[in-house]
């Protein structure tokens, strides 16, 4: 591998990829929507800015030629868990999108990639340890989750017809860490959480993991993964009061104690929406995002036994990835010093 191209760079995991690429001196190509983001996002690293949109993979497509390696980082989400139907941009940015690229990077000459998939696409009984055989039902899916199933199935009608490329699949779990310019949700998270925005424990459970070491297991599939396979990088089950406490104790910030309940968090949820169609602004949390929480509560126990065995792979711990994540926010004035 000399020459990879990375899809959604300035993400939070893409721009991860990006560091890990460069630090093995592999050259890059960062597919991004804004040069002036990606430009605030990796300052003069030696990365080559390609201005584009997974809407429009034909628009690009020419610079795939050069490269050796694909990693498909690139996602729609975000606007999907604030209320309103996105359906439509899901299907043709995540599964559509995920289609082309691949089209595109094999006639481009590419034989490898990696493709980022999502828990999502698993689904386990209450207080079962979930693996990658576990697939979830297309019939039991939000339309996020569903337009990640769709993406895994488009990357093995891909594998189906060219037998000689090779796709691995990475799936990450709630990705924190340094370079979360969006924010993400996690992102917006800590910030609320420092900003002692958050009403309370809300009810939960979660699979936290550092975007570094996502991008390390990416790495790792596309060099000692097997095509066609699911690797999971999901992290650490943890629920919301052990996350409080990991927070409170690298920020200072007192965590609340104050248990909310699920009716109240609904109630919470429609303002944050109003809040969001009125402002724009990002929000923690959104009537879909309640539904889902409890859907997964007590489903985000994923087990890393092939990722262990395969890739070789491991995770720092939880207070490292929030230490660090704090001290990223607070060095780009996102928080006060």
């Amino acid at each position: 591998m000399e020459y990879a191209f990375v899809t959604g760079a300035t993400g939070l995991l893409g721009n991860n990829v990006v560091h890990a690429l460069l630090k093995r001196n592999i050259k890059v190509k960062a597919l991004v929507r804004s040069v002036e983001k990606a430009k605030k996002q990796f300052g003069n690293l030696p990365v080559e800015f390609v201005e584009g949109d997974m809407l429009n993979v034909d628009a690009f497509s020419h610079a795939l030629q050069g490269c050796d390696a694909l990693f498909h980082t690139a996602a729609y989400f975000r606007d999907s868990y604030k209320g309103g139907k996105h359906w439509q941009k899901l299907y043709d940015t995540n599964v559509t999108g995920t289609e082309r690229l691949l089209q595109a990077a094999y006639a481009a000459g590419i034989r490898r990639a990696v493709h980022t998939s999502s828990i999502a696409v698993l689904k386990g009984d209450k207080d079962q340890v979930i693996d990658e055989t576990m697939s979830r039902s297309e019939s039991e899916a939000d339309d996020y989750y569903l337009s990640k199933i769709l993406s895994e199935q488009k990357v093995q009608e891909f594998l189906a017809r060219h037998p000689d490329m090779f796709v691995a699949m990475v799936l990450p779990g709630w990705m924190f860490g340094p370079g979360d310019i969006g924010p993400t949700s996690s992102g917006q998270f800590l910030l609320d959480f420092v900003g002692q925005k958050l009403p309370g424990v809300l009810p939960g459970s979660f699979s936290v993991v550092d975007a570094r070491d996502v991008a390390e297991h990416q790495l790792a599939a596309i060099t000692r993964g097997r095509s066609g396979e699911r690797y999971l990088a999901a992290g650490n089950h943890m629920d919301m009061k052990s996350i409080f406490q990991a927070l409170s104790s690298v920020s200072g910030v007192k965590a609340p104690e104050r248990k909310v309940p699920l009716f109240m968090l609904r109630i919470i949820a429609l303002i944050y929406e109003g809040y969001y169609r009125i402002t724009k602004k990002p929000v923690l949390i959104s009537t879909s995002t309640v539904k889902l929480m409890e859907q997964e509560q007590g489903r985000t126990h994923f087990s890393h036994n092939k990722s262990l065995k395969e890739l070789q792979c491991k995770f720092r711990p939880v207070t490292e990835t929030l230490t660090d994540t704090l001290d990223w926010y607070r060095k780009n004035n996102y928080i006060d010093a």
